[in-house]
């Protein structure tokens, strides 16, 4: 991380960020990791139902880009989803919650952890089938420019949705159409076990973007600072008028695909790899520049994590206390909703 060795000045005016606003996105991360960490420690307890992916190591990405945007602009993503709705303002209780299958999650606990929503922060939702969610996100896009409004959207998704049949699809309508949507590409260089070079004749992935008449850009997305400039960057094009925009975000998980991922098993990639994307860390690593320029001292960043880890325990408890919900439920938020036939049959 070039950053943890420039000076307080210098990092100042590169990234035109305040030493008030590094703490901010320093505690953001820190939060994340502990609350993705506790969401681990559930699944190994069988108190998570389906499947789960963990964003430990990518805190930067979600945590930079949205930096940038505004409260209206909208997000969607695929099934690696906490951070977005966690750094979107979502509480950690709602959240873990929904992981719980209880009442009081954001989808009463019938979505689970691949399917995170929260309408009120334009969260639009995590989503299962890989790729499935970008023409979603093209679709809202469209959606802002029909309507007139600058609004933009930010749509992630990992490096093997790259190869599905409808990224294509709605790139090149994006591209023609000019819609207002960021594309971002989370490169952590694997699709559950394929690495990008098994997968993709041109691994650049951003080199895409020319085919759709857009530009793109690769992008560090280990170090927050300079995923936040970029971001901001990229959504000011796209707010301005000009269309969408593709951005390749390198990053790296330091866990497995999914929870079920051990190392053990990850015989995909070596442990030296892994034990060198740990020197990248985007935590340590602010908080590195932190304490060298004396915003923080190291008893603060120990004081800043306990607290992380007790909004972690907190949501934990929260979630484990929290009540199932009822089997009147089963019926409602589906489609069988819809009148008048075709209902009865489901009841």
């Amino acid at each position: 991380m070039e950053v943890a060795n420039l000076s307080l000045q210098t990092v100042q005016k590169r990234y035109g960020i305040s030493a008030d606003d590094m703490i901010e996105l320093y505690k953001k991360m820190l939060i994340i990791r502990r609350i993705e960490e506790s969401c681990q420690l559930a699944y190994d307890r069988d108190k998570v139902g389906g499947y789960m992916h963990l964003f430990v190591g990518q805190e930067a990405l979600a945590v930079g880009f949205i930096a940038a945007i505004r409260p209206d602009d909208y997000v969607l993503a695929g099934y690696r989803d906490h951070a977005y709705a966690l750094t979107l303002g979502m509480t950690p209780e709602k959240m873990m919650a929904e992981l719980f299958g209880r009442a009081t999650g954001c989808s009463k606990g019938k979505g689970g952890s691949m399917h995170i929503f929260d309408k009120e922060h334009n969260f639009l939702g995590g989503y299962g089938i890989v790729a499935g969610h970008i023409p979603i996100a093209t679709g809202v896009a469209f959606a802002s420019k029909y309507r007139k409004s600058d609004q933009v959207t930010l749509c992630f998704f990992g490096d093997g949705a790259m190869n599905a049949g409808v990224f294509h699809e709605s790139a090149n309508m994006a591209g023609l159409w000019k819609l207002p949507v960021v594309y971002v590409i989370e490169n952590n260089l694997y699709a559950l076990g394929t690495s990008v070079e098994r997968a993709t004749a041109q691994p650049e992935l951003y080199k895409r973007a020319d085919a759709y008449g857009m530009p793109g850009k690769r992008i560090d997305a280990m170090d927050v600072l300079n995923v936040r400039k970029e971001a901001q960057e990229a959504v000011d094009y796209v707010r301005a008028g000009n269309g969408p925009i593709m951005i390749e975000a390198m990053t790296y998980r330091l866990v497995g695909h999914g929870v079920a991922d051990k190392p053990a098993l990850q015989s995909y990639r070596s442990q030296d790899e892994v034990s060198e994307w740990r020197t990248h860390d985007p935590i340590p690593a602010l908080g590195k520049l932190l304490v060298d320029e004396n915003i923080l001292d190291n008893d603060k960043l120990n004081e800043l994590d306990v607290q992380a880890k007790q909004i972690a325990s907190q949501a934990y408890e929260f979630a484990d206390k929290s009540p199932e919900p009822p089997l009147s439920e089963l019926f409602t938020d589906v489609y069988t909703d819809m009148k008048p036939e075709g209902h009865e049959r489901w009841q």
